[in-house]
């Protein structure tokens, strides 16, 4: 890739760039996930972060030593390598870039993948958010989901965690898995609550194509998931049932929707997150990572020998205004609070009703979207069938 292709300059409004960091390994791969992970042995952790650190050098030879004020480690399972496979990155990336003395620095982790010490070495490093994968409180459904952890497990690693001086911790957990019923999501709800996360994302089952799930559930079919009994999805009441009860108990709780799927105590949002949300700049590492600046979007490859072998090539997709455009309206409007006119107007130089008036005006008399002053937010309705709101904003 030249220097002309990389463009990550940083003439932008934005001040600062989010960084991600793609670990792909992990014990098992789960049966409904469709990531780029795998299971490798130590020498490949090792072969693997070296070359992460060598792609670091060669990103900032092109983007320089530029701000940055979110880190995130995802997977995979980063939890699952050496500790200081992890620290080391993270100091190499301090190394290049300016990542400010309040980043929120975030790693995921799942239960029974990080020891005592491994935990403790992320705190001394400067690592300040912990992402959990619980998925469900009920052992039943954990094994149906081939997760390789019991409740049980978490509660050690949660505990540990908050022993190691964590202030910040995610639960991920999920509904509309098979053999659940309303009843027993209604358990993990209460019962991550109960241990007072600062932050639960709360996502739906999503049956994707290549997993062995859609082997299972693809055609609708049921299976026995390794159980000695036929555990079927729930219906689709069910499941609306489970989104509700969601929005209901965690608001119950003090915990505030600020996304689609993602609930906080306040103040205690995830900026990451919210920085790809808003159309933030953000630079990838690894495998199967994505970039994203001045409107150019880049994509690695997801061969893991030829990455180790120090194959950084990325595809280039440069994004058209109108793609630009789209992605701030459908992106944004994932966020409670919606999209800032004025901000839209600052990055394209046009107000949005001229390019999406009929949209705008159609969702509005559908009651699906309203305007708040400055903003446009779906309402609870419009964010109840989000997928046809934003599909909306497709511009050709």
């Amino acid at each position: 890739m030249t220097d002309k292709e990389m463009n990550l300059s940083v003439n932008r409004v934005d001040k600062y760039s989010e960084i991600y960091v793609h670990v792909p390994f992990c014990v098992k791969k789960c049966d409904y996930c469709d990531f780029v992970s795998f299971a490798r042995s130590e020498d490949t952790h090792k072969a693997y972060f070296e070359a992460l650190n060598k792609q670091i050098d060669y990103k900032a030879e092109f983007t320089g030593k530029i701000p940055v004020d979110s880190v995130f480690f995802g997977g995979g399972t980063p939890s699952l390598v050496s500790a200081e496979y992890i620290v080391s990155t993270l100091n190499h990336l301090r190394e290049r870039y300016d990542i400010t003395d309040d980043a929120e620095i975030t790693i995921e982790m799942n239960p029974n993948s990080a020891s005592k010490e491994k935990i403790e070495m992320y705190k001394k490093a400067g690592i300040n958010r912990i992402s959990i994968g619980l998925q469900s409180t009920e052992n039943s459904e954990l094994k149906c989901l081939a997760r390789p952890h019991n409740f049980e497990d978490f509660l050690e690693t949660y505990k540990a965690v908050r022993d190691a001086g964590f202030d910040n911790i995610n639960v991920d957990i999920m509904s509309a898995l098979p053999g659940q019923n309303l009843e027993s999501y209604k358990k993990t709800l209460k019962k991550v609550v109960e241990l007072n996360p600062e932050h639960i994302s709360a996502y739906s089952l999503i049956i994707e194509e290549g997993t062995p799930f859609y082997d299972l559930y693809g055609d609708g079919e049921m299976a026995g998931c390794g159980l000695n009994e036929v555990l079927p999805l729930p219906g689709e009441d069910e499941e609306r049932e489970m989104y509700y009860e969601t929005k209901r108990f965690l608001a119950k709780n003090g915990y505030e929707r600020y996304e689609i799927s993602n609930y906080s105590k306040p103040g205690l949002e995830c900026k990451h997150n919210i920085g790809y949300w808003t159309g933030k700049d953000y630079i990838g590492f690894g495998i199967a990572a994505a970039s994203l600046k001045d409107g150019i979007r880049y994509q690695m490859h997801s061969d893991l020998d030829e990455y180790i072998r120090g194959n950084f090539d990325e595809e280039r997709e440069i994004l058209t205004e109108n793609d630009r455009m789209s992605e701030f309206m459908f992106l944004g409007l994932r966020m409670v609070n919606g999209i800032e006119r004025t901000e839209f107007k600052r990055r394209f130089n046009v107000e949005p009703e001229k390019i999406f008036g009929k949209q705008l005006a159609d969702l509005v008399e559908r009651k699906l979207l309203v305007k708040r002053g400055d903003y446009y937010a779906l309402t609870e309705y419009g964010l109840d069938v989000s997928n046809v709101c934003m599909a909306e904003f497709l511009l050709d």
